[in-house]
């Protein structure tokens, strides 16, 4: 799978998957633009790397949630590079609490994050790619989106929706040849997962029959296939990276 001449915009590019994503599409040749939020100095260290290792790259600071952001990374995009043919709406954070003690904020700010991103970059990008008559949009959603969470109803509800937001845009696209995919990664080696107790990661490792947490890159991997001509007959699906935890 090689991108050569081809623009990718990834959201929340600065840590985890988000990161593994865009080296791994500037590793296959791509111009890669990410944006992130409040990470500075992981921008301009992930900036330093990917400029070392012969990238063309661009990054863009703001909040995924608001429409503004979205618009001004699109059009700085196309406005350096002339096009953009892949978007990996991949930013996201979490509040987690029992619903009894989550605050509106917290649900507001999570669906904010998670879906209303997504909206928000798909479509500053709609015309762009209409217009090329090419384009591949991939949602990272989550294994949490499809078997809920206790103390997740706020992130489950926001991941359950990008499959609805996907399965909808692949058909309003799809005569444009404008793909429209979806990822759903299990649990993954990231700051989150390393911060549980031996316990919980014991726990959680029996529900997995790999027996092992995902890497970044493992879950990259699948999104680069989606982007890829590879996928070209591929629209409107939702391919579940897990380790067959959702069996």
């Amino acid at each position: 799978m090689t991108f050569g001449g081809r623009s990718v915009l990834v959201t929340g590019g600065t840590r985890g998957i988000g990161r593994a994503i865009v080296v791994a599409f500037a590793e296959a040749g791509a111009r890669v633009a990410f944006t992130y939020r409040s990470s500075v100095d992981a921008a301009a260290a992930l900036e330093n790397d990917l400029r070392t290792g012969g990238a063309d790259t661009l990054s863009f600071q703001g909040d995924a949630a608001a429409m503004a952001s979205a618009t001004e990374a699109v059009e700085g995009v196309t406005g350096a590079w002339g096009r953009l043919d892949i978007l990996v709406n991949n930013a996201g954070i979490t509040r987690d609490n029992l619903l009894l003690r989550m605050s509106e904020s917290d649900w507001d700010d999570v669906l904010g994050a998670n879906l209303r991103s997504i909206f928000n970059f798909t479509k500053a990008a709609y015309r762009t790619m209409m217009r090329q008559r090419s384009g591949r949009i991939i949602n990272i959603s989550s294994i949490v989106g499809i078997k809920g969470n206790a103390g997740q109803a706020n992130y489950a509800a926001s991941k359950s929706g990008v499959f609805g937001f996907t399965k909808s845009l692949a058909k309003e696209l799809g005569a444009r040849k404008i793909t429209v995919n979806a990822v759903a990664p299990g649990y993954v080696d990231t700051d989150m997962t390393r911060q549980l107790s031996d316990q919980m990661r014991k726990d959680l490792l029996g529900q997995i029959p790999l027996r092992r947490v995902a890497t970044p890159g493992e879950i990259a991997k699948p999104v680069l296939f989606l982007a890829s001509d590879a996928a070209s007959y591929i629209t409107g699906h939702t391919l579940v990276v897990d380790g067959g935890m959702a069996m």
